[in-house]
């Protein structure tokens, strides 16, 4: 089993976090080796809801949401993976409050195909190239999020 987590502190509030990282459709707002996302479930995001994310390499997965803990995190199950060594892969995505911030932890596990050849593989070249992508996603999460538009409560 290959395991990678990674978390990063934002300089925002959980809430502010959930408002760009709670729009499952839209993950390619902020991870920039997703070049696009197809939508393959309508209507509320939830436990069930499905899209197919297109990398700027030319391959697609399709991540199906497994858990989903509104302005807290989800965890999605990946699947149709093509080329990728995995006979299966899960990634869960949380928010964790830190004062007045919030850190983000983004945690993924793959089952290695090949028996002890694709353990190895996995060790030595698909774990440092996640723990970078997992990486650049939450750099690219920060900074659409520092995008955002505040709100602020109006005293009527």
């Amino acid at each position: 089993m290959l395991k990678i987590e990674r978390s990063l502190e934002i300089d925002a509030t959980p809430e502010q976090v959930w408002a760009v990282m709670g729009r499952f459709m839209h993950i390619d707002a902020f991870a920039p080796e997703v070049a696009r996302v197809e939508a393959l479930t309508v209507g509320e995001d939830q436990v069930g809801s499905q899209r197919r994310c297109h990398f700027n390499n030319g391959q697609s997965l399709v991540e199906t949401v497994t858990a989903w803990d509104a302005g807290r995190g989800y965890t999605v199950a990946l699947s149709e993976m093509g080329s990728m060594p995995m006979s299966a892969a899960r990634a869960v995505l949380r928010i964790e409050p830190v004062g007045n911030k919030a850190r983000v932890v983004w945690g993924f596990e793959g089952q290695m195909k090949f028996g002890p050849l694709g353990w190895l593989m996995g060790q030595l070249m698909l774990k440092p190239m996640m723990g970078k992508v997992i990486a650049a996603n939450l750099k690219g999460l920060a900074e659409q999020v520092s995008k955002a538009p505040k709100v602020v409560n109006a005293v009527a």
